[in-house]
C-alpha cells in the first residue's frame, strides 16, 4: 500500500487530509501520467461522484487539475462508481475518476481511478502519481493557455448505464416483489429507474440523499431497516448497495442476510449449469467464507483466494482468464459484463436467476452453509499499523490464537486498505468458541499497539 493510495484508491477525511489543494495535485499527475507530457493529447477524463458534501469540492478541484495540464473533463453528476467504469469504454475515454468514500461515513470521501479499459491504476502508476504530489518528481509542466483542458456536463450517463445494465438479461423481472436500500448514496440516482424498467414491483428506502446522511443507519453496513421492511411487506427479496453502489447484499423473503460469498455460490452454480463460469473456477478471497470452499468442493467447481481486494480478485481473473469472482463484501465483479464490482448489476443477476428457477431466495441461498465468523476490528495510529508487521509480541499472540483454533478453524489478521483498523477475523464450527478468540486476541493486540 502506498502512501496516498490504498487498495481502493485515496482516501481520507474530506477537506482535512483530502484537501481541494491534493485532490487538483492528484488530477494533474493523473493527467500527466495518462498524457505523458504531450498536451497536444488531450485526454479525455471523466469524472463522477456520489452524494457526499464534499463530492461537488473535490470533483470540481480535480476537474481544475486534469483541465491545467491539458486533458478534458466531461463531468457524469452522481453514478455509481461501476457506471464511470463502464461509460469509459462508451464514450471513448482515455480515463475515469470517482469521487467516493464507497461505505465509510459521509465525513470520508476518496478517489477512484480507472484506465482507459475501465480497470483501476496498476501499482506503477499510482507510485509515479504519487511522487508526483509528494516529492514533486517529476515536474509536472502545465498547459499553456491555448492548451488548457474544458469541462463538460453529460446528459446521458445515467440513463446509458442503466441500459447497460438491462442488456445483461434477457428477459424482464417483472412478477417479482422487491424492496431496495440505496444507501443515500449513488444508487440514488439509478436503481428506481433500472429496477422499474425490468418491471419489477419496487419500494425504494434511503434514496433521499442530503449530503450529511450516505451510509448512516443504512446501506449494506447497516441491514436492520431494509430486513424489517422485506418482513412487513412480504417482500421476495431486500436489496441494500453502499454509498457509491459497487457493492450489494441481499436479503431473503425470511428477513435472513444472503452475503456476497453466499450470492456468489448461487450465481456460480447457475453459470456453471449454463455454461458460462470460464474455466469452472471462481475467485475470491482469503477471507472467503470457509463455507464457500466446501460449496466449490461439493459442487466441482475450482476456487481461487486472493489478497482482500477487489482489485486482486480482478487481477487474477484477469490473469488466468476467469470471468466470476468476487469478495464477501458484496463486490462481486461479472467479467463478462463489467471491468469492476457492480451492485446493482449483480443484483440484476441474481433477480434473473429467481425468475428463471421459480424458487424463493432462501431455498437458493441453501446451496451454502456458512460457517460462524467473527469480525473486530482495532482502531490503531500509522505507527501502530506500521509496528503490526514488526512487533514480536503480536507475532506471539497471533501464534497462540493459531494453536488454539487448530485445525477446525483459521485466524485471518490484516490491517486495512482504507481505514485506519487492524481486522481481526477468527472462523471456525464453534460459534462461542471462535467468538471469544477474536475478542481476546483483539484485545491483547490492541493493548500492544497502543504504545505507538
Amino acid at each position: 500500500m502506498g502512501r496516498l493510495f490504498g487498495t481502493d484508491g485515496v482516501r481520507g477525511i474530506a477537506n482535512t487530509f483530502l484537501t481541494c489543494e491534493r485532490a487538483m495535485e492528484i488530477g494533474r499527475a493523473a493527467a500527466a501520467v495518462l498524457s505523458a507530457g504531450n498536451h497536444a493529447q488531450k485526454p479525455l477524463v471523466l469524472v463522477g461522484y456520489d452524494t457526499r458534501l464534499s463530492s461537488d469540492m473535490l470533483a470540481s478541484a480535480i476537474s481544475a487539475g486534469l483541465c491545467s495540464v491539458g486533458a478534458n473533463v466531461l463531468n457524469l453528476g452522481v453514478v455509481p462508481t461501476p457506471a464511470v467504469a463502464y461509460l469509459i469504454g462508451l464514450y471513448k475515454a482515455q480515463a475515469g475518476v470517482m469521487i467516493s468514500a464507497s461505505h465509510n461515513p459521509a465525513e470520508f470521501n476518496g478517489i477512484k481511478i480507472f484506465n482507459a479499459e475501465g480497470y483501476k491504476l496498476a501499482d506503477a502508476l499510482e507510485d509515479r502519481i504519487e511522487s508526483m504530489v509528494l516529492d514533486g518528481t517529476p515536474a509536472i509542466e502545465l498547459a499553456s493557455p491555448t492548451e488548457l483542458g474544458t469541462v463538460r456536463y453529460s446528459t446521458t450517463a445515467i440513463q446509458d448505464y442503466i441500459d447497460h445494465v438491462c442488456n445483461t438479461i434477457p428477459h424482464d423481472l417483472s412478477g417479482l416483489r422487491i424492496c431496495m436500500d440505496c444507501a443515500c448514496g449513488s444508487a440514488s440516482a439509478t436503481a428506481r429507474a433500472l429496477f422499474t424498467k425490468l418491471g419489477a414491483d419496487i419500494h425504494v428506502l434511503s434514496d433521499t440523499p442530503d449530503g450529511l446522511n450516505i451510509n448512516k443507519d443504512c446501506g449494506s453496513t447497516h441491514l436492520g431497516n431494509l430486513k424489517k421492511a422485506v418482513l412487513e411487506g412480504k417482500y421476495d427479496a431486500g436489496l441494500a448497495f453502499d454509498g457509491d453502489a459497487d457493492r450489494f447484499l441481499a436479503i431473503d423473503e425470511l428477513g435472513n442476510e444472503v452475503d456476497g460469498d453466499m450470492i456468489m455460490a448461487i450465481l456460480s452454480l447457475d453459470m456453471k449449469a449454463r455454461g458460462t463460469l470460464a474455466k469452472n473456477t471462481v475467485v475470491g478471497t482469503i477471507m472467503t467464507n470457509f463455507g464457500f470452499g466446501k460449496f466449490c468442493r461439493e459442487n466441482d467447481i475450482n476456487f481461487v483466494a486472493t489478497k482482500v481486494g477487489d482489485r486482486y480478485v480482478l487481477e487474477e481473473m484477469l490473469l488466468e482468464g476467469y470471468c466470476f469472482g468476487g469478495e464477501q463484501s458484496g463486490h462481486v465483479i461479472f467479467k463478462d459484463f463489467a471491468s469492476t464490482g457492480d451492485g446493482q448489476l449483480t443484483a440484476v443477476q441474481l433477480l434473473a436467476h429467481m425468475k428463471r428457477s421459480g424458487k424463493k431466495l432462501s431455498e437458493l441461498a441453501k446451496v451454502m452453509t456458512r460457517y460462524p465468523q467473527h469480525m473486530v476490528n482495532i482502531h490503531v495510529s500509522p505507527e501502530g499499523k506500521l509496528a503490526f508487521y514488526t512487533d514480536d509480541s503480536v507475532k506471539a499472540v497471533l501464534e497462540d490464537a493459531k494453536t488454539q483454533l487448530g485445525t477446525s478453524g483459521r485466524l485471518v489478521v490484516r490491517p486495512s486498505g482504507t481505514e485506519p483498523l487492524i481486522r481481526i477475523m477468527t472462523e471456525g464450527e464453534d460459534d462461542e468458541k471462535v467468538a471469544a478468540l477474536a475478542t481476546t486476541t483483539a484485545q491483547k493486540i490492541e493493548n500492544i499497539l497502543s504504545v505507538y
